[in-house]
């Protein structure tokens, strides 16, 4: 038996069990602790990518290190300690693409700043190495892609070492209109690390609470409408989704060509451009990304000398829920903006908001249903070629897969005809219109305004496997960035009762540098992030000691 098929064998067995924990083979090297003092973990956690760049270029540290080091924190506080499931499979071959860097910086190539950087990966985007690509399900469990999606391409050849993969809400959180984020078959329930029985939002589940929790300096998430914006808002980092078009999706699976994209997910603006700065840029495998080349911008450079002076900020009040929980730190925000010179008007409307929620939902499902037979398709599995051929599967493996709920939304995307229906067309021309240039090019043309802020997302609610999420949230502030593809960036703004919420920051088409730089101005203006507490509930203990270490 070869060992590829030993390996796959090993993954699918393991990923029975994910349904109570994380199917995956202890860290390599996990069993050392040899970085596991307090001493060094205070020096290497919470550090930036510049900071550890600096590290390895003056010889205090290597790729190796850092990597083990990482290693070492997921086997520690994912694997055992409070066991959050936030990484679904270890890279076997980090340590030594790590030491094959090192090598390289010893002779004198330095790729970028990413070189010698440990980074994850989640795991509905292809790796062509050792590593399953699974979207969360068991319909995938153990297949390998064929070859390294475009953003990973480009990752590697800027130095970047692929830890692992992260777990996520199975298919993208396209599954079940009642599932609960962060849960997947493969990789079980990812916990909110601030309060371990709070959800950690999704899709991309796993990517926010590994980048939280130190147990990588950075990570890729995906979103189609709020899988990177909240999971970093109610994990306290910063999460990045692009113009559609600036990232290619070539080796993602997919949901929605007309909203899919990849983006960083950071604990720094800073961080997440120097990610985007890597990522971004025409694939010509990939249409949408035609005018990336010629649209993209240096975004680590764009973020020096950052300032909110004289900067037109509309504050939209109606998403992002700006309850008697979030007002107060919505008002906080509005004081940073203005004292630090920003011309603020508070409120600003932005028109159609629910007007095309329900086509938002007929183009995803019809779209669904195509593109990830496409995506099958150049998978090349023999068993799975079709939505179909995954809705059978779950019937087929229901005690694993359908345990908690169900797979109603992918059973509606299949009645979807082709994509030459009037009914997706009309939809999906009314989703842009309304989202776009009658909503948010709306709303920054009547003000003159250079973004849109608003709250990202109520505080994380409890995990519910029986019921799902409960959002809580009145609009989403991710949906219109979403429908009409425009760059949208949160960071930390704040806690309630210990948990975190952010704000967003929105702009138009191609003005992905120009939302970074500001929000880069407000985080150094109002510096919230701390790390989180893994509290195991809110219960009163809890909340009395959350409360008072609140800023």
């Amino acid at each position: 038996m070869s060992r590829r098929v030993v390996e796959t064998s090993l993954v699918l067995g393991l990923a029975v069990l994910g349904m109570v924990g994380c199917g995956r083979t202890p860290a390599p090297g996990a069993e050392s602790g040899a970085l596991n003092s307090p001493t060094v973990a205070v020096e290497l956690s919470e550090l930036e990518i510049d900071a550890l760049q600096k590290r390895l270029q003056d010889g205090t540290l290597t790729s190796r290190h850092l990597t083990q080091w990482y290693l070492d924190r997921v086997a520690a506080i994912d694997d055992a300690g409070p066991m959050l499931n936030a990484v679904i499979a270890i890279n076997p071959d980090a340590l030594a693409i790590a030491d094959s860097l090192d090598a390289e910086r010893r002779a004198g190539r330095v790729r970028g700043p990413l070189h010698g950087i440990p980074i994850l990966i989640k795991d509905n985007v292809d790796t062509g190495d050792r590593q399953a690509t699974t979207a969360g399900s068991l319909a995938l469990a153990g297949s390998a892609a064929h070859a390294d999606a475009e953003i990973v391409r480009r990752l590697r050849e800027a130095g970047a070492i692929i830890l692992g993969k992260t777990n996520l809400s199975e298919w993208a959180n396209f599954r079940s209109s009642r599932s609960s984020s962060g849960w997947s078959a493969v990789g079980g329930q990812t916990r909110n690390p601030y309060v371990l029985d709070r959800s950690p939002c999704g899709s991309s589940s796993g990517s926010g609470v590994a980048v939280a929790t130190n147990l990588a300096v950075a990570a890729i998430g995906t979103e189609t409408d709020g899988s990177i914006v909240c999971p970093a808002s109610v994990n306290g980092i910063v999460g990045f989704k692009p113009t559609l078009g600036l990232v290619s999706r070539v080796g993602i699976v997919p949901i929605a060509h007309s909203q899919d994209t990849a983006g960083p997910m950071t604990r720094t603006v800073a961080d997440a451009a120097i990610l985007l700065d890597a990522i971004a840029g025409t694939d010509a495998s990939d249409p949408a990304t035609e005018d990336a080349d010629a649209k993209k911008a240096n975004y680590r450079a764009a973020l020096e000398n950052p300032t909110l002076a004289g900067r037109r900020i509309g504050i939209v009040r109606s998403i992002g829920g700006d309850d008697d929980r979030g007002k107060p730190i919505l008002d906080e925000v509005v004081r940073t903006l203005r004292t630090a010179g920003a011309v603020v008007i508070d409120p600003v409307v932005l028109p159609h908001l629910g007007d095309y929620d329900v086509d938002e939902m007929t183009v995803l499902t019809y779209e669904f249903r195509t593109d990830l037979a496409e995506y099958l398709l150049q998978r090349r599995l023999a068993s799975l070629a079709s939505l179909a051929d995954v809705i059978g599967f779950n019937e087929a493996n229901a005690d694993r897969e359908l345990r908690w709920f169900g797979q109603d939304l992918m059973q509606e995307a299949q009645r979807k005809g082709s994509l030459n229906s009037a009914e997706y067309r009309a939809a999906l021309a009314r989703t842009k219109r309304l989202a776009g240039a009658d909503g948010i090019d709306a709303a920054l043309r009547a003000h003159d305004l250079d973004a849109l802020v608003a709250l990202t997302q109520s505080p994380a609610w409890p995990i519910d496997l029986v019921n799902g999420d409960a959002w809580n949230a009145g609009f989403s502030s991710s949906t219109p960035a979403a429908v009409a593809g425009y760059p949208h960036v949160t960071v930390p703004a704040g806690f309630v009762h210990g948990l975190p919420m952010g704000v967003s920051f929105v702009a138009g088409a191609w003005q992905d540098a120009e939302v970074l730089a500001l929000a880069h101005a407000f985080e150094l203006a109002q510096p919230v992030r701390r790390p989180p507490r893994m509290l195991p509930s809110l219960g009163y203990d809890g909340d009395a000691a959350a409360r008072a270490t609140a800023p």
